[in-house]
Order: structure tokens, then sequence, then C-alpha cells
């Protein structure tokens, strides 16, 4: 476990215990909020609004650390917001205060991601940044996998008593607010405080190396087809899997980018960062070609073996390669901005992935996806460079 720090293990710590308390939720949150009286409507537009709070304040947040030149507080009252959110939600089931609650914790995202990041890269060299990063992907992933098992065995014995979930899930949330409070802030130079409005951040792409902004463009690019994993798993539901099955898919998914993450993160940092994106696009587009066609069980479980891996071979290094081409002194910033917009891809992608299935049926959408991934393979091959060490 060379290089890695006390820091990078509590904030791997932190990551793991929030993700088991978000996980725990995801699979019975759209029941929960069905059963007191949300339309799937209010669900998509309750949603579709958290998630644009949790992406443009991404932005935000990161140029305020940059800005202040902390970092520590922001991942403290980031990763509280999220952890008090989960019993708001199950205190009352008042419309708005949904709508609040849910906000708080995608506000959260929002004001730890930048510079949860930037913590990150500094506890790394330019050598062995995605190891770093691939450690932390690790365990974060591993509280997808702990979180969706603890709600199973829960529901198992209190079948559909979704609301004490919500309390339960603030357990690993409070253990990850306590974690929070080990970690120590690094000395850095003192900044001229700079005035930082809510769309600041966007400055900084003009501003930003062109080598950024080219690896922004295909990361983005890929994105607005990365459609949400639930289309990946309403084909297999489509295909003839049923619930327990679909929920162990998910599960072993998980699993597979959580042991995977790690020593791809090494791999990488041997090999070359862009080397290792590029195969895990590779893996991707070859999952999204078997999606259009396969019916098999056995041949499912199979491609989300793959999807698990092209996960551990691109969250991670994304970010590490992200961090070693921007300035030291404007990392949460770099992650920020390009959070945000991929946040807004994101969603544009979803959306999209909806229309192309409703219009043109299932199939047609996983070979588009795949198509688009090769294209963007090559542009990634012959206009991106590899990562230079940062400054």
């Amino acid at each position: 476990m060379k290089h890695i720090s006390k820091s990078v293990w509590i904030l791997s710590l932190i990551s793991l215990f929030t993700d088991t308390a978000s996980e725990m939720l995801y699979p019975i949150m759209p029941i929960y909020l069905k059963s007191i009286g949300f339309t799937v409507l209010l669900i998509g537009i309750l949603e579709g609004f958290a998630e644009a709070i949790a992406g443009l304040s991404k932005g935000y947040f990161g140029k305020r650390s940059d800005n202040s030149g902390k970092r520590v507080p922001f991942v403290q009252l980031g990763y509280a917001f999220s952890a008090i959110s989960k019993p708001m939600m199950a205190m009352f089931i008042y419309p708005l205060w949904i709508f609040f609650a849910r906000t708080i914790d995608r506000l959260g995202k929002g004001i730890r991601t930048g510079a949860r990041d930037a913590l990150l890269s500094d506890e790394a060299t330019p050598q062995t940044k995605a190891k770093v990063f691939g450690f932390h992907r690790s365990m974060d992933t591993l509280g997808a996998v702990l979180g969706p098992a603890l709600a199973l065995l829960y529901l198992y014995y209190y079948p559909e008593d979704y609301k004490t979930l919500f309390f339960i899930a603030f357990v690993p949330g409070l253990f990850a607010i306590i974690a929070s409070f080990y970690l120590k802030e690094k000395k850095q130079e003192i900044k001229i405080k700079k005035k930082t409005s809510f769309f600041s951040f966007l400055n900084y792409w003009k501003q930003s190396p062109s080598s950024y902004r080219k690896l922004a463009i295909g990361l983005l690019a890929f994105t607005l087809f990365n459609s949400s994993d639930v289309f990946l798993l309403l084909k297999a539901k489509d295909a003839g899997l049923d619930d327990t099955s679909i929920i162990g898919v998910y599960i072993f998914y998980n699993l597979i980018y959580a042991l995977f993450a790690f020593p791809i993160g090494i791999l990488a940092d041997k090999i070359g960062l862009k080397k290792v994106f590029i195969f895990g696009l590779s893996l991707f587009a070859i999952v999204y070609f078997g999606m259009a066609t396969n019916t098999n069980l056995y041949v499912f479980f199979g491609l989300f073996f793959l999807y698990g891996v092209y996960a551990a071979a691109t969250e991670g290094i994304s970010k590490a390669w992200i961090s070693n081409i921007c300035d030291k002194k404007d990392t949460a910033t770099a992650i920020g901005t390009f959070s945000a917009f991929q946040s807004i891809c994101t969603m544009l992608a979803s959306a999209l992935a909806g229309f192309i299935w409703f219009t043109f049926g299932a199939s047609i959408i996983f070979i588009v996806t795949g198509i688009a991934t090769l294209i963007i393979i090559i542009y990634l091959m012959y206009s991106v460079r590899h990562s230079i060490p940062n400054k």
C-alpha cells in the first residue's frame, strides 16, 4: 500500500461510509417516493433538479476552494449535508420538504467534490495519481456493494419498511462525518481573496490549457452518450431477468468495479493513463454492442463483468488525467468545472437515451452509443496528448 497516505485512507473511508448510505437507498428510492404519493413525472423532476444543483455547484465550490486555499472545510460540510439529508427524507412526506432534503444531499456532493479530488491529487505525484484515485474509487465503490446488500437483508426481514432504512442510512453517514474531522489541512500559499460568483468557474474554460479543453471535450462527448446505468438494468429486465437477478447483477458490477479500480490504477501509472482509459472505453463499446442483441442470463453477467472493469479503468483515471494536466493551484476548479459540465451532459444523455428507446427501440440506443464511443476513442487517440505533470 505504498503511496497511500493517511489522508487518502481517511478520504477513502469517508467515501465508503457515504456510498454505503446512499446506495442503501438507491434501489428503494423510487418505490419509497411512489409510496408517499410521488408520480413518475414528479420523481423525474425531483431527480433532474437535484442533479442540476449538484452539477452546477461542483464548479462554484471548486473555484471557492482554490480561491480560499482550503480543502478540508468543503469536504466536511459536503459530507455532513449528505448524511443529514437521509433521515430528513423520512421525517416528513410533503413534496416541498422532499425536494429540500434531496437538494441538500446533492448540494453536499457539489460542495465536496472539487476539494476532495484536489486533496487526493495533493497526496500524490504525477507518477502515482492513478493509483491514488484508483484506491479511492475502489473504497467508494465497495460502498455500492455493501449498501444494496444491507438494504436487501433488512427488507428480507422487514418487507416494505422503507422509511426505517432512511434512518439506518444515517449511521454510516455519521461515521463519515466523524472520520472527516481527522483530516488535516495542508499549509497553502496565502491567497488574495477573490469575489466568486456562482458561475465564475466558467471563466476557467477560457483560461485553462488547451490540453485540458481537448481532453474535457472528449470526455464530455462520451458522457453525452453514456446514459444512466438504469437503462442497462432495464434492458436486462426486458430480456427476462427477475428483480432479484437484476439487483444481483447490479451488486456484481459494483463488486468488480471495486476489486479492479486499485490494481488498474497501479497499471495506469506504469503504462500511461491514456492507454488504460482508451482500453476502458473499448470495453464499454463491447458491452453496449453486446447489450443490443443479448438475451442470455450468463452473457449478461459477463457483460456486467466487463462493465465493471470499464468503470474501474475510466472513473478514477479521468480525474487523475485532468489533475495532471491542469496547474496545481487550479486543481479543484479544473475538476469542479469538468464535473459541472459532466452533470449537465449526464442529464442530457439519459433524456436522449429515453427518447431513442421510446422512438426506435432499446437495441438502437445501445448500437448508437457503441458507435459514438468508437468515434470518441479515435478522437482521444489522435487529438489528446498523454498527461503532463502539473506545476
